[in-house]
């Protein structure tokens, strides 16, 4: 049995008239599908058969597309969250300025404040640092003999008596602090007048009150002000507040403590008062005028 392929299909057409057989046959389709829709259930059949297939080849490109999509967002997420450390770090920074420069202009303005109620010339200076004795309780100040510091001007802050000035140099002064083991200041109680000197410890925050017998009218939460006696102190200036009171009948004396009421730990801006003026010296009594001796007549 011969089984080769016949002569038609063998040679087949020319490729032009394959061109134009498929062509007119494709208008054709064209032109009845336009005018009669005879396709559509066709058309709607394929769709439907296809669409799944769509779905398949595309999901790798999806997938792909989507994997890609995460990494990048991953990466622009953690840039910005970096970023935003960054800023929170600054802004924390900046933050912590404006409070400190809140804190200090707040000091200041009590400083301006407290100018008002001195009735005393003052000057305001700057803490610069402490002393280098850690067993005494001193400061240095940046005003000095060129803005007309001298030794003994009594130094404050808005609430109180901080210490005296010690040593004067050109730019910067030393100032010893109440609680200074060698400071002594006159003082009297706010409530009911009592006189008593007020001495310093060597320890910060506290101040001792001796030689007041035990039956002195002095209680707990006592303010004690400068008297003024003394000539140095302004009086009327808060110096410390009686925290602590210890009577006992075998000592002649009461072991009084107190809190001081101003504080260097709390401020960096004091005020120096000027020198308090001097009392009036006494005039000295004039001697009696020396008696003439008068002499008889011979």
């Amino acid at each position: 049995m011969d089984s080769t392929s016949p002569p038609f299909f063998k040679r087949g057409l020319p490729p032009p008239v394959r061109l134009a057989i498929f062509s007119g046959l494709a208008l054709l389709l064209m032109v009845v599908d336009g005018h009669y829709h005879y396709l559509n259930t066709l058309r709607n059949t394929l769709a439907v058969v296809i669409n799944p297939l769509q779905h398949v080849m595309n999901a790798p490109v999806r997938l792909a597309s989507q994997v890609s999509s995460f990494f990048v967002v991953q990466g622009r997420l953690r840039g910005e969250n970096a970023d935003l450390k960054d800023k929170q770090l600054l802004l924390a920074g900046q933050m912590l300025q404006f409070q400190a420069l809140q804190a200090e202009n707040a000091r200041l303005r009590s400083l301006l404040a407290a100018q008002k109620r001195y009735t005393q010339k003052t000057t305001m200076a700057e803490i610069l640092y402490s002393g280098r004795d850690p067993f005494a309780r001193k400061i240095i100040i940046d005003r000095g003999s060129l803005h007309d510091v001298k030794p003994g001007q009594v130094v404050a802050d808005d609430v109180g008596v901080v210490g005296q000035i010690t040593r004067v140099n050109l730019g910067v002064s030393e100032v010893t602090l109440v609680t200074d083991k060698d400071q002594a200041v006159p003082v009297q109680n706010l409530r009911n007048g009592l006189r008593a000197v007020v001495f310093g410890n060597g320890q910060e925050g506290t101040l001792d009150v001796p030689f007041m017998p035990v039956n002195a009218d002095m209680q707990p939460g006592d303010q004690l002000v400068t008297s003024g006696i003394d000539g140095i102190y302004p009086p009327g200036l808060p110096v410390a507040i009686i925290s602590k009171v210890e009577r006992n009948a075998a000592y002649p004396f009461a072991k009084i403590s107190c809190t001081p009421s101003a504080g260097t730990d709390r401020e960096r801006q004091v005020l120096i008062l000027s020198a308090v003026q001097s009392a009036p010296i006494p005039p000295r009594p004039q001697e009696p005028p020396p008696q003439t001796v008068k002499h008889g007549k011979r």
